[in-house]
């Protein structure tokens, strides 16, 4: 991970620490209980181009040696799998699983089309979402240069050369015999901007009477520059992580700390995940670095996406909803975030026709105050008819999450990591960095637990690293599903 990447997260999370990984005593299945799902989980290492498929004994029944890390099993039984560009991004660096990639493989590997996004303006990374109607929404960096950046309200001490990398979500029609992708939709965050630090500069208003933007210059607002000895320990973690895969310095470079105004990141949002509602035609993205989740309407076309008019709700591409850190739209402090650096919100049914509800993991695990990591189950405060209600001046709801899983000790996870809920109720929990996965019931226990055995099979440039057990994501795939029939599993 490029030092400036996590800047902002060390600032805002507080020192953030990885303890690199002990060799492990026990890998494999270690528990499954009466109560735990049948059929089959999907997944990779972190530092891996083998996605495998196992049962629920732990036993690897498939596997895809070029599929990279993230996936999703297609009903015909093909992957769609994110992963590395074929070549160096010449310009943007740092984290993000799937980097400039999505392609199709067949069962026995064979790449039906590959969608690439990596160049100097845009980077594909982190995730991809498949629609109803087999579309793809993903999300990508996109470039703004330091002068745009202070045309739009950026304290200019806080932007270099580099920029800033806010991010957007496309969706595409994939190709079809050999064509090209075809862009139907289109979100970006850079169109949804406000800033109370130039008068003279475009979008200039209050942050609290705009919670629909983004305030330009949120990831220093209120917090203090970094210290030395924090860069420093910066660079120490930064090592540790690229030893571990995830992200890391490119060969023959240094850590830059000293290229950055303390405090500044390009990849200031850092979105790590997409994924839509159907029904009530929504989008929620997760925003690491400012850990939150905002909700979108997708209904809008693109040129209302790009405004604060139109679709479904009136209020065009601007946020619908957010929650996790009201600070960043004046309507909280501190002592108000709950989430931390958190990934993987999934939509879930609710209890009553017309609820929206929200699974995300929590990752927290700073030390010294969010030492751990939960599941939070969520019920957005959602009118079908009006739109996502709020009292004025106050947070989104809701005020605390209906149900939470707080993880064991062993299986905190800082980076990384997922959630999905099953047929039968229970939850999978993938806690990333130690490469944990768990079936738990809503009772809290838990059912089913497996620890994953498979070393990264392309391990890090540096001798010294270790091997890393790491996953990024886990998907759970029915015994049923359709892209199985017919399969000798």
């Amino acid at each position: 991970m490029n030092t400036a990447s996590i800047l902002f997260l060390s600032v805002s999370l507080g020192a953030v620490s990885w303890q690199q990984e002990a060799e492990p005593q026990r890998r494999g299945r270690i528990l499954r209980a009466e109560q735990s799902s049948d059929g089959f989980v999907l997944f990779a290492p972190l530092r891996s181009r083998v996605m495998r498929l196992i049962d629920r004994e732990g036993d690897v029944v498939h596997e895809w040696p070029e599929a990279h890390s993230h996936g999703v099993l297609l009903e015909n039984g093909n992957l769609l799998a994110s992963g590395s560009a074929p070549d160096k991004n010449p310009r943007f660096h740092g984290p993000g699983v799937g980097g400039g990639v999505i392609k199709e493989l067949d069962w026995d590997c064979n790449v039906l089309w590959a969608h690439v996004v990596s160049d100097a303006h845009q980077q594909l990374h982190h995730d991809f979402d498949v629609m109803p109607n087999g579309n793809l929404l993903y999300v990508v960096r996109e470039y703004v240069s330091r002068e745009d950046a202070i045309a739009r309200g950026r304290d200019p001490e806080r932007v270099d050369e580099e920029g800033m990398w806010p991010d957007a979500i496309y969706e595409i029609r994939p190709p079809k015999d050999g064509g090209q992708a075809e862009v139907v939709w289109e979100w970006h965050a850079w169109d949804h901007l406000v800033q109370d630090f130039d008068e003279t500069k475009a979008r200039f208003g209050a942050i609290g009477e705009n919670p629909g933007r983004i305030d330009v210059n949120v990831d220093h607002r209120e917090r203090e520059a970094m210290t030395e000895d924090e860069l420093a320990e910066l660079r120490e973690l930064e090592e540790q992580m690229a030893a571990l895969g995830y992200g890391g310095l490119d060969e023959g470079d240094s850590a830059r700390e000293d290229e950055y105004p303390l405090g500044t990141a390009p990849d200031w949002l850092h979105v790590n995940a997409v994924t839509f509602q159907p029904e009530h035609d929504l989008v929620v993205v997760s925003v690491a670095n400012l850990s939150e989740l905002w909700v979108l309407d997708h209904s809008t076309t693109t040129a209302e996406a790009a405004s604060s008019h139109g679709g479904r709700w009136g209020q065009g591409g601007g946020i619908l909803w957010r929650w996790g850190n009201p600070r960043n739209y004046g309507a909280g402090e501190e002592d108000d975030q709950q989430l931390f650096f958190q990934h993987d919100p999934t939509w879930i049914s609710g209890e009553r026709a017309g609820e929206l509800r929200l699974l995300v993991f929590n990752n927290g695990g700073e030390p010294g105050e969010r030492n751990f990591s939960t599941v939070d189950e969520l019920v957005l405060p959602l009118d079908p008819a009006k739109g996502f209600r709020r009292e004025a001046g106050k947070p989104f709801g809701p005020v605390a999450p209906a149900w939470t899983f707080r993880l064991p000790e062993d299986c905190t996870s800082d980076f990384i990591s997922g959630v999905r809920r099953l047929a039968n109720g229970n939850t999978l929990i993938c806690a990333g960095a130690p490469g944990r996965l768990l079936e738990v019931t809503r009772a809290g226990a838990v059912v089913w637990d497996y620890e994953n055995p498979h070393p990264a099979d392309h391990p890090s440039e540096d001798p010294g690293g270790p091997p890393t057990y790491a996953v990024y994501r886990a998907m759970p795939i029915p015994r049923d599903h359709p892209g199985l029939a017919g399969r000798d599993l």
